[in-house]
């Protein structure tokens, strides 16, 4: 009789995740992981090692919304504090990110022990499941409790600490294995399916409505359900609208895709809103993007219906005029047995749509040849129009910032009507939390290796996070940045100057900074870029470099719709 093998407790949890189906991993590798780091190595799991422990759980994060499976960051103790950023941003997209503390010594709990932090309490309010584990034989429990949170319902990030003590101790490899569950692979989550009582008034409501609409969110992407979202839209004669600050469920160029449930952003929501009977809203919130289900985003005249496939969801949602508990697909799938609706309604909102993207155009066009535009700087909507004319449909476009990240979703929207088609489309979520949009643009390059990533950036969120493209050196991925350069944190300069008292900002400016200088120090490719006509063919010399690089755009700040819309009162200050 053989005697079991012993291994250490951080390669206990490598294990647990290794089974459960983990593909990625994200650190900076620090003392307190190393029996996790090991583990991983024996299971041949990939860990790449960050410059900073906010960039591994971005990384983790972008990795996570793209594939929609569960990925891990692994940091120590004062690297759990660097990575608190980043598990607000999962939290704010629900996306099922595992963080992993290397925590300071059970044994001496409380008596400020080497980097002792409350991890478990600062993680709780970001996170659906924050614990720490205090018996090394119950790693693989905890890791199966963790997982099956982060997945079900509605999914979001979870945290486990480890203490270093359990972390560096020995334990049989197969303990707690006499315990159920005995296989602990990863299966398919549990799905809400609809009361057949509260689904049959629903669909007869819907069935009566004249001008319904859909807005789909948070709850479609996470339970893979946006090409049902989009057959009910093109095969019912239904316009369908995204909540803003998500993961995309459709392409641009779908015949019933409108744009963003955004008012100021994109006014041919306002129309669709206005105008509809019944309003339907799948996988969402009524957050303040939602503006709490009130007017003048939903009107009075508006039947709103929150259909949502957890309680979580359904809490948020308490303002709705009916609600329903049910899986989108189930719901969808009931959806499709209606008849069609007529279709001059959703030919009105397309109309609307043309009409939009004209008069942007026109505006656009005015603005920069009048004599207050003051010369050749570039508008940053001509910068992000001009991007997504140089990238094709196995692209991913990424925008990162403020101002910046508002222009870039309407050239989307206005290339979308154009007939431009694009792989994938990723940016802030609704913490709107600057710094992400290098990390996400090597997630979507790690997960699409043969597909052009392309991020553009406002110069204030590059140099939030910049810091991350070292990982692309590292990594050898290249992607290209592309930096929306207008000399400050415009966005905010913007709501000063229609703040203060005086009319102007303050503390917001930046330094003439080289950015593409930066990466050909790094060893990339960089290049300054002053005027419209240069944009493209920079844009094909930099990936064509196939080294991670830099356009810096000299651009002119221009207020968005959405800050100028918000900001037009002296005592409005905020966004919201």
């Amino acid at each position: 009789m053989t005697d079991t093998r012993r291994i250490r407790g951080g390669n206990l949890l490598a294990r647990a995740l290794h089974e459960k189906g983990v593909e990625h991993v994200f650190t900076l590798a620090g003392g307190f992981c190393n029996p996790a780091l090991e583990g991983f190595m024996e299971c041949q799991l990939p860990v790449i090692n960050c410059p900073h422990e906010q960039v591994a759980g971005h990384l983790a994060d972008g990795h996570a919304r793209i594939t929609r499976k569960p990925t891990v960051c692994l940091v120590g103790p004062e690297g759990f504090a660097n990575a608190v950023p980043a598990m607000l941003e999962a939290w704010g997209e629900r996306s099922p990110v595992i963080f992993v503390t290397g925590s300071s010594t059970l044994k001496r709990q409380g008596s400020g022990g080497f980097k002792e932090i409350d991890d478990v309490a600062v993680a709780a309010p970001l996170t659906k499941y924050s614990v720490q584990i205090t018996d090394g034989e119950r790693i693989g429990e905890f890791v199966d409790r963790a997982w099956k949170m982060a997945t079900s319902g509605y999914p979001g990030p979870v945290h486990l600490s480890l203490p270093v003590d359990i972390m560096f101790s020995s334990f049989d490899e197969d303990v707690g294995r006499e315990e159920r569950p005995f296989y602990r692979r990863d299966l398919p989550a549990p799905r809400a399916w609809p009361d057949p009582r509260d689904l049959a008034p629903l669909m007869d409501l819907i069935n009566n409505a004249e001008r319904p609409m859909l807005i789909g969110g948070h709850g479609i992407w996470w339970s893979g359900n946006e090409k049902a979202l989009e057959a009910v839209g093109r095969d019912l004669n239904i316009p369908v609208f995204n909540v803003p600050y998500h993961q995309k469920l459709l392409g641009e160029d779908c015949q019933a895709y409108m744009g963003l449930a955004d008012i100021h952003q994109y006014p041919p929501s306002k129309f669709a809103l206005e105008h509809c009977d019944v309003c339907i809203m799948v996988g969402g919130r009524l957050d303040n993007q939602m503006n709490f289900g009130n007017p003048p985003l939903f009107p009075q005249t508006c039947t709103l219906v929150c259909v949502n496939g957890s309680h979580e969801e359904l809490d948020y949602n308490r303002p709705a005029d009916h609600v329903l508990l049910s899986d989108a697909g189930a719901f969808f799938d009931q959806m499709a047995e209606l008849p069609p609706f007529q279709p001059d309604w959703i030919k009105l909102n397309r109309t609307k749509r043309a009409d939009w993207v004209a008069k942007t155009l026109s505006d656009l066009k005015a603005e920069t040849a009048s004599a207050e535009w003051g010369g050749h700087q570039i508008h940053p909507l001509e910068l992000a129009l001009d991007v997504n004319a140089a990238m094709g449909e196995n692209d991913w476009l990424v925008f990162d910032g403020g101002n910046t990240h508002f222009w870039s979703e309407i050239a989307v929207n206005v290339a979308g009507w154009q007939g431009q088609q694009l792989a994938g489309v990723m940016h802030p979520g609704s913490y709107s939390l600057l710094g992400v949009g290098v990390s996400f643009a090597l997630s979507a390059k790690n997960t699409h290796p043969d597909s052009t990533v392309v991020l553009i950036s406002g110069d204030g969120a590059f140099l939030s996070g910049g810091l991350s493209i070292e990982t692309a050196f590292q990594e050898k991925t290249p992607i290209v940045v592309v930096i929306d350069n207008n000399g400050g944190l415009d966005c905010i300069s913007q709501q000063q100057e229609r703040l203060f008292e005086n009319g102007t900002h303050f503390a917001t400016d930046f330094r003439d900074i080289p950015f593409h200088t930066l990466f050909e120090g790094l060893g990339g490719y960089g290049e300054l870029v002053e005027t419209r006509d240069e944009i493209e063919p920079a844009l094909q010399r930099a990936i064509a470099s196939g080294k991670p690089a830099c356009l810096n755009v000299k651009t002119k700040g221009v207020i968005s719709p959405i800050v100028l819309a918000t900001t037009n009162k002296r005592d409005k200050a905020s966004i919201e």
